[in-house]
């Protein structure tokens, strides 16, 4: 692919395969965290410095291919406009910190969108590998499988006893975050999240935003990681993360079945307004886009809604995401037009599917 394909298509097609517990876990995430032994580490390193690094991957790399990740594409940051980096931050290929990297920030991103290399992010190196549903396991083999083939070419600064050494301390160690993109309506709306929260934070585990630390939970989806890299093994770490999120998945199984049991005309009212909002609205804001999307997609899990894909909740997400709405205008929207042109989209991608 290249990067206008990677512009032009909202959902990139490893999300439109299922996997297992797709119905609540959206996708699992392995991020590695690499540096050079012989370079010096991004955050204090001179443009210079990082201009090399930045070279050695365009040339190592750009259109290489290992296994199932075909025809690398070497993006430099500094080429995109300001819509195009938001776009590829919208869907994940990209991190905001790499995003405002304009000068030495690069990436690779593989034709089907499942791997993406940040250059000169925080660190050197940062791969990122998904899967759809709920499948750690198989995606940190993936992972270690592609980290193996570019230490084929890369020297990494690594300790005996410390592990990989990386430029935040928190990431020392393993290297690793593994996370999982988890939709918990029922949960939220029950308010029994809130109440789980601290006992997860205590297991060692983080409860974020859609697009990581710092950012707001958008339709009620929750990215679940590990907070701790030393002193457990990649393997302990995905084993407690998993156990956590099939508990997770129970949890929201039973809060779905005590709606439907209890409260089963005040859940569809609640999901066919939604519906109902999504498909005649003519301005919409974000947030309210995405909580009719996080209901709409909830009646389609519990087989109320039978005419729409379940890939509508990916999809719309991020085809109306400031970045791609303005990407589809091809020229920078005010906050108004974003809304009146994200009303739009969904009515029109809605009529698609009937």
């Amino acid at each position: 692919m290249t990067l206008k394909d990677f512009m032009n298509e909202a959902i990139s097609p490893w999300m439109r395969e299922n996997g297992p517990d797709s119905d609540i876990v959206l996708s699992s995430r392995i991020r590695l965290a690499r540096n050079f032994a012989d370079a010096v580490f991004p955050t204090v390193a001179t443009e210079e410095e990082l201009e090399e690094i930045k070279a050695f991957f365009k040339s190592s790399y750009d259109q290489q291919s290992f296994d199932d990740y075909q025809d690398l594409e070497f993006i430099s940051i500094q080429d995109l406009s300001t819509i195009e980096r938001r776009v590829l931050v919208e869907k994940h290929l990209i991190s905001p910190l790499l995003a405002k990297n304009t000068q030495a920030g690069a990436t690779l991103i593989s034709s089907n969108e499942q791997v993406s290399v940040m250059v000169n992010e925080e660190d050197h190196i940062r791969i990122q590998l998904y899967y759809p549903g709920l499948q750690l396991a198989k995606a940190l083999k993936k992972a270690f499988a592609f980290d193996d083939w570019l230490e084929t070419k890369v020297n990494y600064a690594f300790d005996e006893t410390k592990g990989y050494l990386t430029s935040c301390p928190t990431n020392v160690g393993t290297g690793m975050r593994a996370s999982v993109m988890m939709h918990l309506p029922a949960l939220a709306l029950t308010k029994q999240l809130n109440r789980m929260i601290p006992a997860i934070n205590q297991l060692g585990l983080v409860v974020r935003g859609i697009y990581g630390e710092g950012s707001e939970a958008l339709g009620n989806l929750f990215q679940i990681s590990n907070q701790i890299t030393l002193g457990k093994s990649e393997e302990d770490i995905i084993s407690d993360l998993q156990g956590v999120v099939q508990q997770l998945i129970e949890h929201e199984r039973h809060a779905r079945e005590r709606l439907m049991q209890q409260s089963p005309t005040k859940l569809a009212d609640r999901i066919y307004r939604s519906l109902g909002v999504l498909e005649y609205s003519r301005i919409m804001e974000s947030k309210e886009a995405a909580n009719c999307l996080s209901d709409v997609r909830l009646g389609i899990d519990l087989d109320m809604i039978k005419n729409i894909s379940c890939t509508i909740l990916h999809e719309l997400m991020v085809l109306t995401q400031p970045g791609f709405l303005q990407h589809y205008a091809q020229k920078a929207l005010t906050a108004n037009e974003r809304d009146v042109l994200r009303a739009t989209l969904i009515r029109e991608r809605l009529q698609l599917e009937k």
